[in-house]
């Protein structure tokens, strides 16, 4: 019995000892760190540590980096070192300026569905909807995106409304929001909005109306869209010299 306690002990004693020297390279890394951050990061090698000592290393880059404000750079070294908690706080300090871009990619690179979900529906409520739906998008909520797409057609925000019926594979309501493009004579978002959709007969019925119209640029491109070969040739043979392609 004395014996098995004596090895605990010795284990116990041989594991602080390491601990020990583990730390003091830490500490003396540290004092030339803000050195080594003016050489930068690149041009450092940490091959030489083992993993713990540089998962060790390069968190002390990264804590480097933000008390110096370099957040896109202290971003790059905890994604090596896998620090999914300190990327979530820059992307809170980012989020606390309205930098909500800087933060979602932050969310996203730490895997923070919740914080994603927040500041998304947090873009909604300030009305900075491409942001929300970079929120959104980075989840898949399929639900807050429809009803984000739906809100931007009513608004005839097109390219927003288009993004999200995209992202969702949402054709029918795609054609929807070509549709009121078009009536609304938003003709380059109704051809994206057709294109989008796969609708190869809305894109051709788009091409009429824009050949009617005497926009031929558009009439062709439309048909090109659309596969219509025959009509996309008589197009660019008879108006081939009124438009530029």
């Amino acid at each position: 019995m004395d014996t098995v306690l004596q090895k605990i002990v010795n284990n116990a004693a041989e594991s602080a000892q390491e601990l020990r020297k583990k730390e003091q390279k830490l500490s003396n890394f540290r004092q030339i760190l803000p050195a080594l951050i003016e050489k930068g990061f690149d041009n450092i090698n940490l091959s030489m540590f083992d993993e713990e000592t540089r998962m060790g290393l390069l968190n002390a880059f990264g804590d480097e980096y933000v008390r110096k404000g370099r957040l896109p750079e202290a971003m790059k070294v905890y994604i090596l070192a896998g620090n999914k908690a300190k990327l979530t706080s820059i992307g809170e300090d980012y989020e606390k300026v309205g930098l909500y871009s800087n933060a979602i990619d932050c969310y996203r690179l730490a895997d923070n569905n919740d914080k994603l979900l927040k500041v998304g529906n947090k873009c909604l409520e300030e009305g900075k909807t491409g942001d929300a739906i970079k929120a959104f998008r980075a989840v898949n909520d399929v639900e807050r995106l429809t009803r984000v797409g739906e809100d931007s057609l009513r608004k005839e925000k097109y390219d927003h409304a288009i993004e999200v019926f995209s992202a969702v594979g949402n054709k029918q309501k795609l054609a929807e929001v070509g549709d009121k493009a078009l009536r609304e004579r938003q003709l380059g978002y109704a051809a994206k909005a057709y294109e989008m959709a796969g609708d190869s007969t809305r894109l051709s019925t788009l091409g009429d109306t824009c050949l009617r119209e005497g926009l031929f640029a558009t009439a062709y491109k439309s048909y090109v869209l659309a596969g219509n070969t025959m009509m996309a040739q008589f197009v660019k043979e008879n108006f081939g010299n009124q438009m530029t392609l």
